[in-house]
């Protein structure tokens, strides 16, 4: 069942001056996020994304379209109703937005208090949260002793203090080196496996939402162009915006120019392989190649891996007969994608 549904939802806010047209940050979206997704939304700056983060936790009223909450029409509520809301939802944030003055178990404890909560249950559940993130040695540290990983652990858990049903992560990796990027992400991963929080992860970086998401929505002014399992999206992406997403995590046909200077730099048909789950494999390509006594290299592309599922291109540089390169290229395209770049397109 979804737990997030957004139903033509548009956001506009009115123009800064008589001249100017209203702005339109969120425009005609439709999407639904089911529960226990890893959901992101990625697009580039300006796409809308900060935006849709506010429509769903209620922080901007949408101008039109329906957004559902864990069954509730949030866009019918009051504000006093909103914050009911707020509560079933975490957040996270790029620059971490913890309280200076305060320490480590105070700022997790901060959304404990304003529940009401109990002394006894806040000191349970901030120590059960430290220990979560693997800061139990720093409850009596402060902000600025941290590091931006311990921060955004920190951030994670106080986002988690009372229990969310969905936790949404605003570009919460993009202040981080890569390394810590990839602990961070490693601790999202076990919030969503271990406590069952739906996670909506927004980002710019497509090597973010290959790592973690399983579900994506790619914006571009304001829309969704394009949304899908993960793998579909990254092994087919349709959309032109969405293709070049891709292409920063994924090499795809190598363009004209660098057609060029492969050419300069091997002998032989340059001919691309595309591979997708369930195909057959880049091994057995090369086994028959090999067995029809063909030699070749591999000069460009790479295979990836998302969940366990493989997909990606290589270009090889085949030398042989033309004849032999001919059948064995048509009995292989029977089995998985076959373009042969033809001397012509790097002219």
């Amino acid at each position: 069942m979804p737990i997030v549904t957004l139903t033509n939802v548009s956001k506009t806010y009115p123009s800064r001056t008589r001249d100017e047209s209203e702005i339109v940050a969120v425009d005609d979206v439709t999407l639904s996020i089911e529960k226990g997704d890893v959901f992101g939304i990625i697009g580039y700056s300006g796409a809308g994304k900060s935006t849709l983060v506010r429509l769903i936790n209620a922080l901007e009223p949408a101008t039109s379209g329906t957004i559902t909450v864990d069954g509730v029409d949030i866009t019918a509520l009051k504000e006093s109703e909103l914050r009911k809301v707020r509560g079933g939802i975490g957040m996270i944030f790029q620059q971490f937005n913890l309280f200076a003055s305060r320490s480590v178990k105070a700022n997790i404890a901060y959304p404990l208090k304003l529940a009401g909560w109990s002394k006894p249950d806040i000191e349970a559940r901030v120590a059960e949260l430290l220990s979560f993130v693997g800061l139990a040695d720093k409850a009596k540290a402060y902000p600025e002793q941290l590091s931006g990983g311990q921060k955004q652990r920190v951030g994670i858990a106080r986002a988690l203090a009372t229990g969310p049903a969905i936790l949404l992560a605003d570009e919460a990796t993009s202040a981080l080196d890569p390394q810590t990027t990839h602990e961070v992400l490693d601790l999202l991963k076990r919030v969503n496996q271990e406590q069952g929080v739906t996670i909506v992860v927004i980002t710019h970086e497509m090597d973010v939402i290959q790592t973690i998401a399983t579900k994506v929505a790619v914006m571009e002014k304001g829309r969704v162009i394009e949304q899908g399992d993960v793998f579909d999206v990254f092994s087919a992406p349709q959309n032109p915006a969405s293709q070049r997403f891709v292409g920063t995590v994924v090499k795809g046909l190598p363009s004209p120019s660098e057609r060029a200077v492969l050419r300069d730099r091997h002998q032989g048909r340059l001919v691309t392989f595309s591979f997708r789950d369930g195909d057959s494999s880049q091994a057995q390509v090369f086994l028959d190649l090999a067995g029809a006594g063909l030699d070749f290299e591999l000069v460009y592309g790479g295979i990836n891996d998302i969940r366990g599922r493989a997909f990606g291109h290589l270009t090889l540089a085949i030398r042989g007969e033309d004849s032999v390169i001919d059948r064995t290229l048509a009995d292989v395209g029977r089995r998985v994608e076959v373009t042969e770049l033809a001397e012509e397109e790097a002219r």
